[in-house]
C-alpha cells in the first residue's frame, strides 16, 4: 500500500480549508475503501450472492447506467454535495459492476478498465506528460482530436460520435464535428435567417397559404382540439422541417457556447417545477388540478414567475 502523505492545503473562497488543486485523495482510506466495494460486487455476483445481480449481463444492465448518469446530472444542477456524492457513487457502482460482469464471463477485468484509461490520459495529454505545447483550452482540444483519430483510425469525421446520445445533444456535436473542417456559417448571427427559413418551410407544409398564424398566445380564448395529419407523406414532410429546425437551435446553442440537452433539460424541470406549484395551490383549496380552468392554472402559473423573478 502507497504511503499516505497529508495532503497541502489552501483556504477557498468560502474560508474553509481545501487540498491544493491536484492534490491526490488519502489512498490509505480510499484503498481499502475501494477494496471493499469491490468484494460486495463481487460477492454480490457469486453463488451465493444475489440472484438480480448474478442474471444481470452487459446488456441488461445499459438502462441502469444512462439512468443514473442523468440522476448525476440532476445532483450537480442541484449543487447538493450530499446528492452528488450519493449519485457519483451510483455511477460508479455501475462501472465496477459491469467490470465484474465482464470477469465473470472471461473477457476482462476492472484492473484492464484501470490501466487502459490510465495509459489514454497519459497519451492524450502530452502537453503535460510530454513535450508537447499547449497553452490553451482549443490547442488541447486539437491535440485530443488528433490523437484520438490517430489510436480509431478513423475516416469520416464523423466516426465515433455515439448513435446512442440524445438527438439534440448529437445534432450540437454532429455540426461541431462539421465545423471543425470549416463547414460551418462564417458568423453566428446567420443561424437566425436560417432558423426564418426553416419555420418558413414547416409553414409551406402545415398552412395552405403558407402564412404563419398570427395567433395571440393566450388562455382567454375558445379551446379548439388538435387535428392530426391524416396524409404519412405531409406528415414525414413536416417531421423532416421539425428536425431541422431543432437542428438549427441546437447550432445556435452551440454557436453561443451552451448546450442544448442541459438547456432543454432545465426548462423541462422548471417548467415541471411550476406546474407542480400550481397542483399544490389548487391542493391547499381542497381541489385537484383536474378540476381548475385553464385561466385560473394560467393566473397561478404566472404569479410562481413572479414569484421566481422577485426571488432573484
Amino acid at each position: 500500500m502507497t504511503d499516505s502523505v497529508p495532503p497541502a492545503r489552501y483556504e477557498n473562497t468560502q474560508g474553509s480549508s481545501a487540498p491544493l488543486p491536484g492534490t491526490p485523495p488519502d489512498y490509505s482510506i480510499l484503498t481499502p475503501a475501494f477494496e471493499k466495494l469491490c468484494d460486495v460486487i463481487a460477492r454480490l455476483r457469486s453463488p451465493e450472492g444475489c440472484p438480480w445481480d448474478r442474471a444481470q449481463t452487459l446488456e441488461t444492465i445499459k438502462p441502469y447506467t444512462l439512468e443514473e448518469t442523468y440522476e448525476l446530472l440532476e445532483a450537480i444542477d442541484s449543487g447538493n454535495d450530499q446528492h452528488i456524492i450519493e449519485e457519483l457513487g451510483d455511477l460508479l457502482l455501475q462501472i465496477v459492476l459491469d467490470s465484474q460482469i465482464a470477469a465473470d464471463e472471461g473477457r476482462f477485468d476492472l484492473t484492464h478498465v484501470v490501466d487502459g484509461l490510465t495509459r489514454k490520459m497519459i497519451e492524450r495529454h502530452p502537453h503535460v506528460f510530454g513535450d508537447v505545447s499547449a497553452e490553451t483550452p482549443d490547442e488541447v482540444r486539437k491535440n485530443w482530436d488528433q490523437i484520438k483519430d490517430q489510436e480509431k483510425q478513423r475516416h469520416s469525421i464523423f466516426d465515433g460520435l455515439p448513435e446512442a446520445l440524445p438527438a439534440l445533444a448529437r445534432a450540437s456535436r454532429v455540426a461541431e464535428k462539421a465545423a471543425k473542417v470549416g463547414y460551418d456559417f462564417p458568423h453566428r448571427d446567420m443561424l437566425f435567417d436560417k432558423l426564418r427559413e426553416e419555420i418558413q418551410e414547416l409553414a409551406d407544409e402545415l398552412f395552405p397559404d403558407g402564412r404563419l398564424p398570427e395567433t395571440p398566445a393566450t388562455v382567454e380564448a375558445e379551446v379548439i382540439a388538435d387535428q392530426e395529419l391524416d396524409d404519412p407523406e405531409l406528415q414525414a414532410r413536416v417531421e423532416g422541417e421539425l428536425g431541422d429546425i431543432l437542428f438549427v437551435v441546437a447550432n445556435i446553442a452551440r454557436r453561443w457556447k451552451i448546450n442544448p440537452e442541459e438547456a432543454l433539460r432545465k426548462s423541462n424541470r422548471k417548467f415541471q417545477a411550476r406546474v407542480q406549484k400550481i397542483e399544490q395551490a389548487l391542493e391547499a383549496e381542497g381541489r385537484s388540478i383536474q378540476e381548475a380552468t385553464l385561466q385560473e392554472m394560467e393566473a397561478i402559473y404566472q404569479a410562481v414567475k413572479q414569484q421566481e423573478r422577485a426571488q432573484r
